[in-house]
């Protein structure tokens, strides 16, 4: 549990502060702030009728927002994937099924939210602010996972409970980035090059190993593979896999889930950055341990470079998404977690109350990291955009709406034995 408390406290921490620092820089002197998030660090000389005039350019912006989010969307992906095939995986099983309700729940009551009161605004409104829907189902999973031990404590079964619904939204959220916000025309056949790289990978540096090794304790091909290789073949497939994403539309952050999945991996789910890990031999585990610090300073970047808006650009999508999260989300969690724990009878973790499904969804209304990144894909830069990214920044005032839910039906701190 210390792990987890320093893993989620130190992401917490520089995430905010570049956020903060992009803030006060960008009321500070706009047009210098944007000088260096658009700064170009490559164009491609090389320009081709697909791409139009100005051709491909690598700007700081984009080197952080779809090269080195991947790293973090791949190691919430590595979460996700123990946590529904690894034996005692987290969300598998019954125990998983409310929490999974719950977060159905907690994705249907913002988007009706969102949607339902822009079309009460107009159809002009509407049609500005709608490819946002997807903004407030997001859930950051480190942060509200650091709120909800503060308000429960490391020992109750609502931080757990909190924990499963958030890797549940994640991978909800990665399906939705790439299904509702390809980044341009779809040439879905690319992705036959993020596939079989990953197929590669796993076939030549894993199966094929082990089956030469059949038979055989030593396992003298399968050693040498680990022993030698490491990583590399991993790194090589990830690199194809990402350029598929690239070149298929589909938003390249996503395009290391492929290659996650064929990575050796152990045989049980010990949990989001559990101290066990650190001493398992696979090679999944090593690779997520050994991204730890690369990946906090991701995120001060993703949050230096996303969050400069000016706080003149509050406006009606920053209330939307407002409203989605902070009424949408504790609504929904609490409606179908209700209705999967007792009209279902799927029931609820021991000690954990229904009212308890009200203070997680509170919780979980904290967007902040994957709300900042769907409102950068769903609207193109400008005011919307910045209005929209000023909801998911204002969304960390969820908390305090989850500590004052949390006196009122008095909620019981318990740590952990």
């Amino acid at each position: 549990m210390n792990r987890i408390w320093g893993f989620v406290a130190e992401n917490s921490v520089l995430l905010v502060s570049g956020a903060a620092i992009a803030l006060i820089w960008a009321n500070i002197d706009y047009h210098s702030y944007h000088s260096v998030v658009d700064f170009v660090l490559w164009k491609n000389q090389f320009v081709g009728a697909a791409y139009g005039e100005t051709g491909r350019v690598l700007s700081v912006h984009y080197l952080v927002n779809d090269i080195l989010m991947a790293f973090f969307f791949g190691i919430a992906a590595k979460e996700v994937w123990e946590a529904m095939i690894l034996k005692s995986g987290s969300l598998r099983g019954k125990k998983a099924l409310t929490p999974l309700f719950a977060t159905a729940g907690g994705m249907i009551g913002p988007v009706a939210v969102y949607l339902g009161i822009a079309a009460f605004l107009g159809s002009e409104t509407y049609s500005a602010v709608a490819n946002g829907w997807a903004i407030p189902t997001a859930t950051d999973i480190a942060f509200s996972y650091l709120v909800g031990r503060v308000i429960y404590g490391a020992g109750h079964p609502a931080v757990r409970f909190l924990l499963l619904l958030a890797i549940a939204d994640d991978a909800a959220g990665l399906i939705i980035l790439a299904v509702f916000y390809p980044t341009g025309e779809l040439a879905l056949e690319w992705l036959l090059l993020s596939v079989g790289a990953a197929f590669a990978a796993y076939f030549f540096f894993n199966y094929l190993p082990k089956r030469l090794d059949a038979g055989d304790v030593s396992q003298p091909r399968a050693t040498w593979v680990i022993k030698n290789l490491s990583f590399w073949p991993y790194a090589v497939a990830g690199a194809l896999s990402w350029y598929g994403f690239q070149m298929s539309g589909i938003h390249p952050a996503l395009g290391l889930l492929p290659v996650v999945a064929v990575i050796p991996h152990a045989d049980r789910d010990f949990g989001f950055f559990a101290e066990l890990e650190v001493h398992q031999p696979d090679l999944l585990n090593k690779i997520e341990h050994g991204l730890k610090i690369p990946i906090e300073f991701v995120l001060f970047l993703f949050g230096l470079m996303n969050a400069g808006v000016e706080l003149s650009s509050i406006g009606t999508p920053t209330t939307l998404v407002l409203l989605g999260l902070l009424v949408g989300k504790p609504i929904g969690i609490l409606f179908f977690g209700w209705i999967g724990a007792v009209p279902l009878r799927l029931g609820m973790p021991p000690h954990m109350r229904i009212v308890d499904l009200l203070v997680v969804g509170f919780i979980a209304a904290i967007g902040f990291t994957v709300s900042l990144f769907i409102a950068t894909v769903a609207f193109e830069a400008g005011p919307v955009q910045d209005a929209a990214k000023m909801g998911a920044l204002l969304s960390l005032g969820a908390c305090v709406f989850a500590f004052i839910a949390g006196k009122m039906f008095r909620v019981e701190r318990k740590e952990a034995v």
